[in-house]
């Protein structure tokens, strides 16, 4: 604007020596032309475009994430006091540069993260050697995040290999509560002595946890597009065999990295980002914070704010089933007209919908014959309307063909709700990959950068 303003200038003397006013104009119309001349001469100066910035052209893809909630009651709420945590992730898609999304969405007071640092795992606490990298927050070290906000670290330059291991290091200076976070992690995350270890290869750990605090999301450079699994329990992986990567999701993550499909190839570019929340629900909030707003009312967050977001799969019901009263149950045509609703706000922003069926809880504490009535209409419509872009038959996959209302019990983990490590991976396998095929020609289309 500098370099413009003696242009400007001498365009006003101009202007103002080369009018001749009517000697009876009044000042305030004086004015009023004098400024419409200068308008039109500025917009006739030359125009200089501004230069393109390095981050516009750029294309990420969340690797990894997870689904906030809380704030925990008193009872499992995780403290920490000028500590550092250690979060292991896995990925899903490889890349080349890497960043972090961090959230303090659930807190009541602002969050100071000191320092943060991101490299691979190499086994443990460890960070492997020649991998770790400090991550910023515009251009600073440090970063309050205000609450109910989250914070996006700067992009750096790291070789993350995918279905690795990452190591996020963050440092929490003062006495943190972590009141946003997710509470069944299935993995082992380790808590420092006091001080800021970030930079530690190996972390002194005085103590381990199994929830992520904080952290919501991994992003890599990529032109591919990411999958969304939005659920509850099933979809969280609850029963599990923790540090093993047997959620459902997981298991697709590995099938899209290491089959080869007609279409995709081999190693599609395919991120698989999990939001599912154990014992979270469609309709309505439940009582446990931990269980994190409604799938309805958490959508914008967890799956149009997912970098790189192209297609959603939705396996969401069964607790609005399972705890729905006498008094007001929750009936199919409840369920039907939320699922309308994503898949509206999904096409909305371009996202393809796989809905998946409901699979068995025949003998869970929370059964009853007529709230099978309501799972088996709702996947009787899952399978059959025409509104979702695809649809996943969990429900076949994991059923006991001998008595379809409950599981095989070679998938069964014993609650009669949740499968075991082999169910997951008939889930897993049970996910047809041609429906992900119209992502990948697009992909592949799309121009190198």
């Amino acid at each position: 604007m500098k370099r413009f303003l003696p242009l400007l200038l001498d365009a006003a003397r101009r202007l103002k020596d080369g009018f001749a006013f009517p000697a009876n104009m009044n000042p305030p119309r004086r004015r009023l032309l004098l400024g419409s001349a200068m308008l039109a001469a500025v917009i006739a100066l030359p125009s200089h475009p501004a230069g393109a910035q390095p981050w516009t052209t750029e294309s990420w893809t969340a690797t990894w994430g997870t689904a906030p909630a809380g704030p925990p009651p008193a009872a499992s709420l995780q403290t920490f006091t000028d500590q550092t945590v250690r979060l292991i992730v896995h990925t899903s898609i490889g890349g080349n540069r890497v960043r972090i999304r961090l959230s303090n969405e659930l807190g009541s007071t602002p969050l100071t993260i000191g320092a943060a640092r991101i490299g691979l795992r190499a086994g443990g606490s460890d960070v492997a050697a020649g991998t770790d990298r400090a991550l910023s927050f515009g251009g600073r070290a440090f970063v309050t995040i205000a609450p109910g906000a989250p914070a996006v670290s700067d992009p750096v330059e790291l070789n993350v290999p995918p279905l690795s291991d990452l190591a996020v290091s963050l440092y929490l200076p003062g006495t943190v509560q972590a009141t946003t976070v997710h509470q069944l992690a299935l993995q082992t995350n380790y808590v420092s002595l006091p001080g800021n270890f970030t930079a530690a290869a190996t972390l002194p750990v005085q103590r381990t946890i199994q929830v992520w605090p904080f952290l919501t999301e991994v992003d890599v450079d990529s032109a591919g597009p990411a999958i969304v699994t939005l659920g509850d329990s099933i979809t969280d992986g609850t029963r599990s065999t923790p540090d093993t990567n047997n959620r459902w999701p997981d298991w697709l993550a590995r099938r899209l990295q290491t089959e080869r499909d007609p279409v995709l190839g081999l190693n599609a570019r395919f991120g698989v980002v999990n939001r599912g929340i154990s014992g979270n629900r469609l309709l309505s909030d439940a009582p446990n914070t931990l269980a994190g707003r409604s799938a309805s009312a958490r959508f914008d967050r967890d799956v149009l704010a997912t970098a790189g977001v192209r297609y959603l799969v939705v396996m969401i019901g069964i607790n609005d089933i399972g705890n729905s009263s006498p008094a007001s149950p929750v009936t199919s045509e409840d369920l039907i007209a939320a699922y309308r609703q994503l898949i509206l706000r999904a096409h909305a922003k371009g996202i393809s919908v796989i809905g998946a069926t409901l699979t068995p809880f025949e003998g869970a504490a929370y059964y009853s014959p007529e709230k099978e009535v309501v799972r088996q209409a709702l996947n009787n419509w899952i399978r059959n309307n025409d509104e979702f872009d695809g649809v996943i038959d969990f429900d076949r996959a994991t059923r006991d063909p001998a008595h379809p209302p409950r599981f095989l019990p070679a998938y069964d983990s014993g609650d009669h709700l949740h499968p075991n490590d082999l169910g997951y991976e008939a889930m897993g396998n049970a996910v047809p990959l041609a429906l992900f095929r119209t992502a990948a020609r697009a992909a592949a289309a799309a121009p190198a950068k």
